[in-house]
């Protein structure tokens, strides 16, 4: 059941229900941008990813990774898919064309990380730092930096990493001790361990550019007293650096991945920014990186759901209910149980998809606009449902894939038939670039308390512009959007005297959000066949489009009556 990438669904959100091609248009980097042209771009990145790097998927969980002698070899067949990617173009796709890119929108290089995390989800580990990286150097580096790395990391020729956790500081960064000394050539020497670190070694590229957090001696402790440094595996003069990978980690999946420790023994490295400023720098890369995550969820459903569909439409066990009495055994996608399966995550892929690439188009929104206004409410999107869609859209990829592991039932355990590896693969997602409970945190501590919740409802009520209240939809959606203000409202007012109130209620906030954005984003699905003059909605839209009302939406009351039982308001009985 290899993976393949379904480009009508995707283009249908494209363009059908985003519409991006107008968007983007009015940006002067993407005013020849059109339809025609993205349409081409995912049909050739799905024809890639089906043909270079989804058969690779089996090998690369099997074989895995190999480390000997502070060297590591990836599985069989990566490292060409890998030369075959940068050669094409493919890591360059959003890149400017004056750093060696090909200056495309954000969305369709979100698009084909989409495609290759379902596709194999450990060889996409090894490019999925690139552009974080990328924009990391080109707005903070030095001329001198951005002249030597930035069109290799911009093409993909050398592979980077983002060196951040160490043994004893992962969520809180400001315990990390890796220290950096002034040379008397203007470089530092780098000394520390660092640990999970992916791609931290491997042969797909001849130079890996590791990008580290370290302390200068003279820094003040805690997180404002990291600077963020550029140490390359191979220095420009051509000798090896003094970087070590200790070990890679035996995990319960990646395998086509190396998670490795990390040694620095006075390694040489240059400044990235400025002095005890590092977390600035780094979070333009951590940010790129948590959007990635997020399509790393949704590419990880779309693959588990694609073997569990499958798997259900030959599979054939008893009688489905309406069956006729004496009839053969139906194929199990015919019964309830399934169909309850299949059409709930199925509704989660084309939410997520709607989401995630609105916020692709968001960020180039945000950063090429020519007014301020839409540049700073771009950025008041991508500040909101980025934590959302790398917390909730990850927790659907493990879950949901637990549930298609299901419709397999005792197949689904055994290594034959793949689906276990989704599962397995898929936990790692909830973990890092922040854990899903520090994105619950971020959301409502960090962007939506701190202004009294101005932005938020700001935010919200952009979600409701266009609704017409008269229609039964629109209306409940309307009312979801009042019922979490209140809830919100309740929060800014009791949180100043009960500290601990937001971080108890931070993981149910971002559930009913992440449920509210879900069924925003059906509105526009449903909203885009009823402007194509759709008069009977196909099976494949309409069904998961059922499973949001019966099997979704009602996980936002219960997270609201959670979070009203916590502030002791009285919690309304369920009619």
């Amino acid at each position: 059941m290899p993976f393949q990438p379904h480009t009508d669904d995707i283009d249908f959100i494209l363009h059908e229900v985003l519409q991006a091609a107008q968007p983007l248009q009015a940006l002067v980097p993407f005013a020849e941008v059109d339809d025609d042209l993205m349409r081409q771009v995912v049909a050739q990145a799905g024809k890639f990813v089906a043909q270079e790097i989804a058969p690779l998927q089996t090998i690369g969980d099997a074989v895995g990774c190999q480390w000997q002698d502070g060297k590591v070899r990836t599985p069989p067949g990566f490292a060409q898919a890998y030369r075959a990617f940068w050669q094409g173009g493919w890591p360059a796709l959003a890149c400017a064309v004056e750093d060696g890119g090909q200056g495309l929108p954000t969305v369709l290089e979100a698009v084909l990380y989409e495609m290759l995390s379902g596709a194999n989800h450990g060889w996409t580990m090894a490019p999925g730092l690139l552009h974080g990286a990328y924009e990391c150097l080109k707005h903070h580096g030095s001329e001198a930096l951005r002249t030597r790395y930035l069109e290799k990391i911009a093409t993909g020729e050398w592979l980077a990493t983002m060196c951040l956790t160490e043994p004893h500081a992962g969520s809180d960064l400001g315990l990390a001790r890796t220290k950096a000394v002034l040379q008397g050539d203007g470089s530092y020497a780098l000394s520390g361990s660092k640990i999970f670190i992916s791609g931290g070694e491997h042969d797909l590229t001849d130079n890996i550019i590791h990008l580290v957090l370290a302390r200068l001696p003279d820094a003040p402790p805690g997180p404002k007293g990291l600077s963020l440094f550029l140490a390359p595996k191979v220095l420009p003069s051509g000798q090896t650096n003094t970087v070590h990978c200790d070990r890679i980690e035996e995990k319960m999946g990646l395998h086509g991945s190396p998670t490795c420790a990390m040694r620095f023994d006075h390694a040489t490295a240059w400044m990235i920014g400025e002095p005890n400023r590092g977390l600035n720098a780094m979070f333009v890369m951590m940010n790129a990186a948590r959007l990635h995550v997020g399509l790393q969820g949704i590419g990880l459903l779309e693959a588990a759901w694609q073997m569990a569909d499958a798997y259900a439409q030959e599979r054939r066990q008893m009688r489905a209910p309406k069956a006729v009495m004496g009839s053969a055994p139906d194929p199990i996608a015919q019964h309830p149980a399934m169909r309850r399966i299949l059409q709930t995550q199925r509704a989660w892929i084309d939410a997520g998809r709607v989401l995630a690439y609105r916020t692709a188009i968001e960020l180039d929104l945000a950063q090429h606009h020519a007014t301020a206004e839409r540049r700073q409410l771009a950025q008041q999107w991508c500040s909101f449902v980025t934590p959302v869609l790398k917390a909730a859209w990850t927790a659907q990829a493990f879950h949901g894939a637990s549930d298609c592991l299901q419709v397999f039932g005792g197949h689904g355990y055994v290594r034959e038939w793949g689906i276990e590896q989704i599962v397995r693969d898929a936990r790692v997602s909830m973990i890092y670039e922040g854990t899903n409970e520090i994105q619950a945190i971020d959301l409502l501590v960090r962007k939506v308390l701190p202004d009294g919740g101005t932005g938020w409802h700001g935010l919200l009520q952009t979600l409701c512009d266009g609704l017409d209240a008269q229609q039964p939809s629109h209306a409940l959606f309307i009312t979801q959007v009042d019922a979490l203000r209140q809830v919100t409202q309740d929060l800014v007012e009791q949180a100043p005297t009960h500290p601990e109130l937001a971080y108890w209620l931070a993981e149910d906030y971002l559930r009913a959000v992440a449920v509210l954005l879900l069924s925003w984003a059906w509105l526009q699905i449903n909203t885009a066949h009823l402007r194509n003059g759709s008069e009977g909605v196909t099976p494949r839209w309409s069904e998961p489009a059922q499973a949001v009302d019966h099997w979704v939406l009602p996980e936002l009351e219960m997270r609201l009556q959670i979070m009203r039982a916590r502030l002791g308001l009285k919690v309304p009985v369920a009619c």
